[in-house]
């Protein structure tokens, strides 16, 4: 008998854009026969969060960083026994040099829990402050999460 792996993708959003690669990102990961969760940062419930085998945390890329409610939920991690399990940072951002980037601060929290970074964060760009999503955005995330599916074997 096979273990079931579990996933989970959770993201904080504005304009929708980050919930929309979330979405794209746990479509890929589930397209691999991993069950998967998605589910907004504010409902999150990080006593089960330990149950996972992959956790992708992301949000929106606001003022060079992360938002409150993403920078709130990485404060919650520290001792729910997280140590060693597979993880991938994303956000959406704009496409500008100083735009700065949540993810790389996600994953830089993901890995002083001692979690294992499965694949470099990265970045979907919104055209504007609200968006659009740049044309194949979607698409990345769903391979992505493909990819990123299989490091839970």
């Amino acid at each position: 008998m096979t273990e079931t792996r579990k996933a989970i993708v959770i993201y904080d959003t504005q304009f929708g854009n980050t919930e929309k690669i979330a979405k794209a990102l746990a479509s890929g990961i589930k397209e691999q026969g991993v069950q998967v969760d998605c589910v907004k940062v504010d409902e999150v419930d990080v006593n089960k969060l330990a149950e996972y085998d992959l956790l992708a945390i992301g949000g929106p890329t606001l003022a060079f960083g992360m938002s409150r409610p993403t920078k709130d939920l990485l404060g919650k991690l520290e001792g729910i026994g997280l140590r060693g399990r597979k993880a991938f940072a994303f956000d959406t951002k704009m496409d500008f040099i100083f735009a700065g980037s949540a993810a790389k601060g996600i994953e830089g929290k993901l890995k002083g829990l001692g979690m294992s970074i499965v694949r470099p964060c990265s970045s979907a760009i919104v055209k504007g402050k609200e968006g659009p999503l740049e044309e194949g955005a979607e698409e990345m995330f769903k391979q992505i999460g493909a990819e990123i599916s299989r490091s839970t074997q």
